[in-house]
């Protein structure tokens, strides 16, 4: 039987829907006047940038996109282009979010439907995203991938797990039910 190499991937997506669903709630809320948590949006876009991102992508990148890459599957017009090209669409939601809640802070009554399209767009292409990966991209790499590299590839993930700051996905996870708590 193969090591699985995609299933820790799957289970930080879990996470990550978590707080896509909160951003979906108090997008909605703001868009109707009654939210106005804007520090909840550069809590969300701390979230994103540091568990999605720095610890969840990281590994994708440069751990699985590199192995499918390393094993046949080309850089270009591929799965793994498209996968690259979403991770950096999010990141420019994520920034114009991130400036329209810091401008809210400041008292820039005007930011309302700037935070909650970048909030949207950015939740609606990482659903999507996550969807892809965890249904096509992460069965084919499962399919595809020989058991030679398998080692490798986990090592790689524990490698990133331990460079990360520590108690990393704890907090994260923290500040997930903190809001979902309300």
């Amino acid at each position: 039987m193969k090591r699985d190499i995609t299933q820790r991937l799957k289970d930080e997506h879990q996470l990550i829907l978590r707080m896509l669903a909160l951003l979906e709630k108090n997008a909605r809320l703001t868009e109707a006047g009654t939210f106005t948590d804007y520090q909840f949006y550069l809590d969300g876009v701390d979230f994103i940038r540091n568990y999605a991102d720095r610890f969840h992508h990281a590994k994708e990148e440069d751990v699985l996109f590199e192995a499918l890459v390393a094993n046949g599957m080309p850089r270009a017009n591929s799965p793994v282009a498209a996968m690259l090209m979403e991770h950096d669409l999010g990141r420019s939601y994520v920034k114009a979010m991130e400036e329209a809640a810091g401008k809210a802070l400041k008292g820039e009554t005007d930011q309302n439907d700037a935070i909650v399209a970048n909030a949207r767009g950015y939740l609606e292409l990482l659903r999507e995203h996550i969807s892809k990966e965890d249904e096509i991209l992460y069965p084919l790499a499962e399919r595809v991938l020989p058991e030679s590299v398998r080692d490798g590839i986990a090592e790689a993930y524990q490698r990133a797990e331990a460079a990360a700051q520590e108690g990393l996905e704890e907090h994260y996870r923290t500040v997930v039910e903190k809001y979902e708590k309300g």
